[in-house]
């Protein structure tokens, strides 16, 4: 068996960076408190100009990096396409509801706000991670895509549901939430629809004009950097817009971030234990794994923000959402590539496992 292939420098040393990152955000929000304002006034529709150009900066060399002939394949695979459809959008949500009610019961902003973040089903960051963790990239893009339809059609039906509908049911707080499908479709259009057709476009054009060896030994090499830029940078902004919030209330942010790390941890082991009992493979199951435990926290705390306001405690549990993803699914990605040597060193689709066996040449008598 060929040794599995290790993470780059730069990659190896991704906590470190997001550490970094995370650090300068605070910082930068804390101590220079007028580039709140500057952000919040480069805004269009919702949308944060800068925010979403490091969004696409991250998010198109991964995009680019897929095999887009290959998406056909994938889309027939009704099993990893139904497991993921009842892990985002039946499970999910449900753990997220169960888990804000048991730790912050006393907290109605705190708790409405995480209800928020486990309905935003991830279309961003999960495209990092599970090329990290050397998953399935066209089976990444096609649940991504089928999650942004999703996320258009179900996400306000939901969020009346868990928000409204079965706290009643259970005699419990309701609390409202008015968010409207155009808002959603906007933030998908955005987040997944400019960087996929950008991914899609460079692919076609160059394995066209230069060929497939050109373009995956010499641009993808060039470009691929750029992700981890736009992660970082996406990143201190994203901290930089809620600095005083969480340096403010640390005792909140822990009694938020507790939930969040049950979930985060739950959802990914989920789907990964599930892979494995559905025999899908390493790649397969990693990406099934990523996707169920990632969610949308641009749209969670647009909405949360929108709704509620850029002060409100739903905007702050937003914000802490990526505070303890990124760390915990950068972590993942250590325990998927661990997975690899321990469970499925016989599994052609894992890092470093064996090959597929050549076909046998087949005898033919004689005439």
């Amino acid at each position: 068996m060929s040794n599995p292939p290790r993470l780059s420098a730069l990659d190896r040393a991704l906590p470190l960076w997001i550490g970094l990152a995370m650090v300068a955000g605070l910082g930068l929000g804390r101590f220079v408190p007028a580039l709140g304002g500057v952000l919040e006034a480069l805004e269009v529709g919702g949308i944060s100009l800068p925010i979403a150009l490091g969004l696409l900066v991250m998010m198109y060399p991964v995009l680019a990096k897929v095999r887009y002939d290959k998406i056909g394949a994938v889309a027939g695979d009704r099993t990893l396409l139904v497991s993921s459809l009842l892990l985002n959008w039946v499970v999910g949500p449900a753990l997220m509801f169960v888990l804000a009610w048991t730790f912050l019961p006393d907290l109605p902003e705190y708790r409405t706000g995480l209800i928020i973040v486990g309905l935003a089903r991830c279309i961003a960051m999960v495209i990092i991670w599970n090329d990290l963790a050397c998953g399935d990239r066209e089976a990444a893009a096609v649940l991504v895509a089928i999650n942004s339809v999703f996320q258009v059609v179900a996400f306000a039906g939901l969020g009346w549901f868990y928000l409204t509908v079965l706290p009643g049911w259970l005699g419990l707080d309701t609390a409202g939430l008015e968010v409207g499908v155009g808002q959603i479709a906007l933030n998908v259009l955005v987040f997944l629809g400019v960087p996929l057709l950008a991914g899609f476009a460079s692919r076609w054009w160059g394995e066209r004009i230069r060929g497939r060896a050109w373009y995956e030994g010499r641009f993808l090499p060039a470009v691929s950097p750029w992700a981890l830029y736009g992660l970082l940078f996406t990143i201190v902004l994203l901290f930089a817009l809620q600095g005083d919030a969480i340096a403010a209330n640390p005792w909140d942010v822990a009694r938020i971030a507790l939930p969040l790390l049950v979930y985060f941890v739950t959802m990914w082991v989920g789907g990964m234990a599930l892979g494995r009992a559905l025999h899908l493979g390493y790649a397969r199951s990693t990406t099934l794994a990523f996707t169920a435990a990632g969610n949308n926290f641009e749209l969670a705390i647009a909405v949360a923000i929108g709704t509620f306001g850029v002060a409100s405690g739903q905007a702050l549990a937003g914000v802490v959402g990526p505070l303890i993803e990124v760390p915990v699914l950068v972590g993942m990605v250590y325990v998927s590539l661990w997975a690899a040597r321990r469970w499925y060193a016989d599994d052609p689709t894992a890092p470093g496992g064996q090959p597929l066996p050549a076909p046998a040449p087949t005898l033919r008598s004689a005439p």
